[in-house]
C-alpha cells in the first residue's frame, strides 16, 4: 500500500486563492476516490496549527476511500519524513524541504521566471530558483494548461514527455439566489439601475486592472466596475488611478472576498471582466460560467484554452475593445443567452473529481518508474 505525501500548507490559507483553491479542491476530491493509497497531508510548521481549519480528512474519510494522516514538514526538524512516503507531491511549485524517493510538482505558472513586470526582482530570484529546482527534481510535472506546459519547455527546457496537463476543477453552485436577491445585492454594490461589471482577482499589474478601469471611459455612465481582490504587486498605482481619474468614481474596491461570499457576487453581476495579461489557468472564468455569468476575457495566455467558445475575448491592451465586448455581453439579449448556456456547458467539463482521477494516474505512473 504505497504512501503519497502532499504539501497541504496552502490549503489552510485564511484567504484562499490560486494555489490554495487548487490544494483544497484536489485533496478533498482525492478523499472521495477509491484507492488503496495512503496519503500524508504535510504542513509547514508556520501553518500546522491551522490544519484544523481545513477538512479533517484523517478522521472523516469515507469507507473504502483512502487513508489520510497529518504530518509537519520543516527543514532540519522532520528529517524522517522522506522515509514515510514513496512519493511527494508539491502542490505549490516549490521543492520539498527534503529529498524524497520520487517527487511530483504542480507548476501553476512561470511568472517568477517570465514576468519581469509582475513582481519584485527579489521575488523573481527567490521563487524562480525554487521553481527551477522543483522542476529539475520532479519525475513528473503537472500543469493546469497546455499554455503553461509549453512555457516549461520553452523557458526551463523541460522535456515534453515529463509534463502532464491536468486542468483544474470548478465547484457547482451550492445555493442560487432568486431574482430579487440578485437585484438587491447589485443595487447595494453599484446603485439602482446601474450595470455591475465584476472583476475577480488580486489588484496587481498582471491582472491588468487599470485597463479594466480605462474601459469604463468608453462605456455608458450606468456601467460600474466592482473589484473583488486584495492588493498585490502594482496595487499602489491602481489605487492612485482610482483616486486621480474621474472614472474612479464609477468603481468600487471590495478587497479580498471569501470563498463563501464570492458566489453571490457572480450571481449579482451582469458580466465578469477578466482582462489579465498572463494566467497559468484562470479559474475565475470557470467559476463565473458555473454561476451563469457571461465572461469577457483576454485573448492571451491560457484564457482561450480555459473559456473555449463560451467567452468573448479582447485585446487586453485596448480599453475600447474591452468596453465594446463588455457592452455586447450585457446588451445583446441573444448573445447573452447563448453565452450563459455555453458557459454552463463549458464549466461542466471541469470538475475536481476529474482533476483528482488524472492526478492519481500520475501517482501510479511515477510509482511504476
Amino acid at each position: 500500500m504505497p504512501t503519497i505525501a502532499l504539501d497541504a500548507t496552502y490549503a489552510v490559507d485564511a484567504q484562499p486563492s490560486g494555489i490554495a483553491v487548487y490544494s483544497r479542491g484536489l485533496i478533498e476530491a482525492l478523499a472521495e476516490i477509491e484507492t488503496a493509497h495512503r496519503f500524508l497531508l504535510c504542513y509547514r510548521l508556520s501553518r500546522f496549527k491551522r490544519r484544523k481549519d481545513f477538512a479533517q480528512l484523517a478522521r472523516s474519510s469515507r469507507p473504502g476511500g483512502p487513508s489520510f494522516s497529518l504530518r509537519a514538514v520543516q527543514e532540519f526538524v522532520t528529517v524522517w519524513l522522506p522515509w514515510q512516503a514513496e512519493v511527494f507531491h508539491s502542490l505549490a511549485q516549490r521543492p520539498p524541504a527534503f529529498r524524497f524517493k520520487k517527487e511530483i510538482v504542480t507548476v501553476h505558472d512561470l511568472f517568477p521566471v517570465t514576468g519581469r513586470d509582475y513582481s519584485t526582482p527579489e521575488f523573481q530570484r527567490k521563487f524562480g530558483a525554487l521553481l527551477r529546482e522543483a522542476a529539475s527534481r520532479a519525475a513528473r510535472i503537472i500543469t493546469p494548461s497546455r499554455y503553461t506546459a509549453d512555457q516549461l519547455v520553452t523557458h526551463l527546457g523541460v522535456p515534453g514527455e515529463k509534463i502532464r496537463v491536468i486542468p483544474e476543477g470548478v465547484a457547482r453552485p451550492s445555493t442560487v439566489m432568486d431574482r430579487e436577491e440578485r437585484l438587491a445585492l447589485r443595487e447595494r454594490l453599484v446603485g439602482p439601475r446601474n450595470v455591475m461589471v465584476l472583476n475577480v482577482g488580486v489588484l496587481q499589474t498582471r491582472k491588468n486592472t487599470i485597463n479594466a478601469l480605462r474601459a469604463l471611459e468608453h462605456l455608458p455612465e450606468p456601467y460600474r466596475l466592482v473589484l473583488a481582490g486584495g492588493d498585490g504587486h502594482g496595487s499602489e498605482a491602481i489605487h492612485e488611478f482610482i483616486r486621480r481619474e474621474p472614472v474612479g468614481a464609477r468603481s468600487r474596491v471590495l478587497g479580498h472576498v471569501s470563498a463563501t461570499e464570492l458566489p453571490a457576487l457572480f450571481q449579482a453581476a451582469d458580466v465578469l471582466l477578466f482582462p489579465s495579461l498572463e494566467e497559468g489557468f484562470g479559474l475565475p472564468v470557470l467559476e463565473a460560467m458555473a454561476q451563469g455569468l457571461p465572461v469577457v476575457a483576454s485573448s492571451v495566455s491560457s484564457l482561450p484554452e480555459v473559456g473555449g467558445s463560451a467567452a468573448l475575448y479582447v485585446d487586453p491592451q485596448d480599453p475600447r475593445d474591452i468596453a465594446e465586448k463588455v457592452r455586447r455581453a450585457v446588451e445583446d439579449p441573444q448573445l447573452r443567452s447563448q453565452m450563459i448556456d455555453q458557459g454552463f456547458a463549458r464549466a461542466r467539463e471541469f470538475s475536481w473529481q476529474r482533476t483528482a482521477e488524472a492526478t492519481l494516474r500520475v501517482y501510479e505512473e511515477v510509482l511504476a518508474l
